[in-house]
Formats: C-alpha cells, sequence, structure tokens
C-alpha cells in the first residue's frame, strides 16, 4: 500500500509542476528574450546526452566505431539541414546499425 501511495503522490506532484506553468502563463505573451533563450534547449540537451554517451564511469572517454559513425553522420546531417529531430533519428539510426553489425 505505501507504494501505491508513494506513485499517487510522485504522479500528482509531476502533474502539478507542470499544470502550475500552463496555468500562470495561459493568458501571458512570453517575453522575446525568453524564447530567443529557449532555441538553445534542444542543442544543449543534445550536447548533454552525447557527452554523457562518449564518458564512461570512470570520466574516461569511450569512443568506438558505432559512436563516431554515429556522430559523423548526425554532425552532417545536422548541418545540412538545421533539423534536430533528424539529426537524432539519423545518428542514433546508424549508431544502432553500425553496433549490430560490429
Amino acid at each position: 500500500m505505501p507504494e501505491v501511495v508513494a506513485v499517487l503522490a510522485v504522479g500528482l506532484g509531476t502533474y502539478a509542476s507542470r499544470a502550475v506553468f500552463i496555468i500562470t502563463l495561459a493568458n501571458r505573451e512570453i517575453p522575446p528574450t525568453i524564447l530567443n533563450s529557449l532555441q538553445y534547449v534542444a542543442p544543449a540537451v543534445l550536447s548533454a546526452l552525447t557527452v554523457a554517451l562518449l564518458i564512461d564511469s570512470d570520466g574516461n572517454v569511450a569512443v568506438g566505431l558505432p559512436e563516431a559513425a554515429g556522430l559523423v553522420v548526425g554532425g552532417a546531417v545536422a548541418y545540412k539541414t538545421r533539423n534536430h529531430i533528424l539529426t537524432l533519428i539519423a545518428g542514433m539510426t546508424i549508431f544502432w546499425l553500425v553496433s549490430a553489425l560490429f
């Protein structure tokens, strides 16, 4: 029973923390400086995920063929399309394919 209460409490807390921003900002215009700042969220998250992938638990760089291939393809797609979603899809697809083959 305590597990159910914990799951419900966490679920309600997550819902409330997201709903507060939606409710409070629903009828307000977001300032241009905030909108400009939000443009950097996707590249920052992608960079953080990339660094987390390339560093092992001891803090050493651990780059193999799958990682290098995924980074090269992802970098090329990012340069050509400037689309974060396509970059992620292309890089991860190549990473998974090369990992499965080698």
